[in-house]
């Protein structure tokens, strides 16, 4: 069953990364504004953090298998309707579903993961997690580009529709539910607040946002480097895959056993400070070789943040309150991933220095991060 769970984590983070490259383009197709556009592109992320809040309540109240196997089954339908929007609003209103829906998701499958891992391997087992969505990273805008530029872009959403659909016959067959007990209907929403009090929780939250500013911003800013270089698109993508494939080369080989050997946090806080001396190093520099050097250490220290939160927030939580917990953490994702591209895109008109000032929210909310985990002597 663990193999069919790191499957659909790849599909679920792959409906989001095969439409990066397509969704403007889908967009403008339709007649839609650039202000509009960029809503559509924006709504997504916002009605996804309400999803993984509402989602975890009920993954704790229903189910993992229930609440991940109507997730499939709605994200598929609500990819069958973009192919049959006329208007830009008409794409406006699939997203913001599609959100909704598609936040249900990564926690249900997260929460699976950590009813079956043991505290001991916990981390080889999220690193491996991590490896799924690096696969579907580097696979998703790589597939959505080549399908839409040789036959149609409304033939990349008919494909994703109906690998959701498959996956989620799949679940009904060969997933079995993690989470049986009799109390489920017993939760409401007041059980939310001793986990937004949890200090461990607080800091994976606060990674979780950090590493989405900065992943937004090197989605913003990293093809304004380029061009910068004289350079095209093509040498974007092998910048980020490098980033990707370092990921990669971590979560899957023996490197990966540091996540059980060295403390989450400490991790965490490594991974900051390289992410923050990468996004310092593309702030100054328009040369090849720095960036790809640049993109080295970025992969390294995502590669160290990643496992490790997700790691926390399955300490942190019991059976009893695991998609809760994770509702609440792929929310603060899902609000750094906003926050990302919107600050980028701020600090790029008014000062023209979106790297630096990310790198500085990095290593600031860092800071925070250390100063929690010292008053909870995690750092000892």
């Amino acid at each position: 069953m663990t193999r069919m769970l790191y499957f659909i984590i790849v599909v679920a983070f792959l409906d989001t990364f095969i439409q990066l490259p397509i969704i403007t383009p889908y967009a403008q197709e339709l007649g839609a504004s650039y202000a509009l556009t960029g809503a559509i592109v924006a709504v997504y992320s916002l009605t996804n953090m309400v999803g993984n809040i509402l989602g975890g309540h009920w993954i704790d109240r229903f189910g993992r298998k229930r609440m991940l196997l109507l997730g499939m089954i709605l994200v598929s339908g609500i990819l069958f309707l973009y192919p049959l929007a006329q208007t830009g609003w008409q794409l406006f209103i699939a997203r913001f579903f599609h959100g909704l829906a598609g936040g249900v998701l990564i926690p249900a499958a997260f929460a699976y993961v950590g009813d079956n891992s043991k505290a001991g391997s916990r981390g080889k087992t999220m690193a491996f997690t991590g490896a799924g969505i690096g696969i579907a990273a580097i696979a998703g805008p790589a597939i959505g580009g080549a399908m839409a530029a040789r036959s149609s872009i409304t033939n990349v959403f008919l494909l994703v529709a109906v690998l959701f659909l498959v996956t989620a016959i799949l679940i009904v067959f060969f997933i079995k539910e993690s989470y049986v007990s009799t109390d489920r209907g017993k939760f409401n929403f007041k059980d939310f607040i001793p986990l937004l009090k949890h200090p461990l929780l607080i800091q994976a939250s606060l990674a979780a946002f950090a590493l989405m500013i900065s992943n937004g911003t090197l989605a913003f800013a990293l093809p304004l480097n380029v061009e910068l270089m004289g350079r095209t698109t093509e040498t974007t993508g092998m910048l980020l895959s490098t980033f990707g494939i370092v990921a990669l080369f971590v979560f899957l080989t023996p490197i990966n056993t540091i996540f059980d050997r060295i403390s989450a946090i400490k991790l965490v806080l490594t991974g900051i400070v390289l992410i923050g001396v990468a996004l310092i190093t593309l702030s100054y520099t328009v040369e090849l070789n720095i960036s790809f050097f640049a993109m080295v250490i970025y992969g390294t220290g995502f590669a160290l943040i990643f496992p490790s939160m997700n790691k926390i927030v399955a300490d942190a939580s019991a059976d009893v309150d695991r998609g809760k917990a994770y509702g609440i953490f792929y929310a603060f994702f899902s609000l750094g991933a906003v926050a990302g591209s919107t600050i980028s895109g701020w600090v790029a008109e008014t000062s023209g220095l979106p790297f630096l000032v990310s790198a500085v929210l990095m290593i600031s909310i860092g800071i925070i991060i250390g100063f929690i985990a010292k008053n909870n002597k995690q750092l000892i």
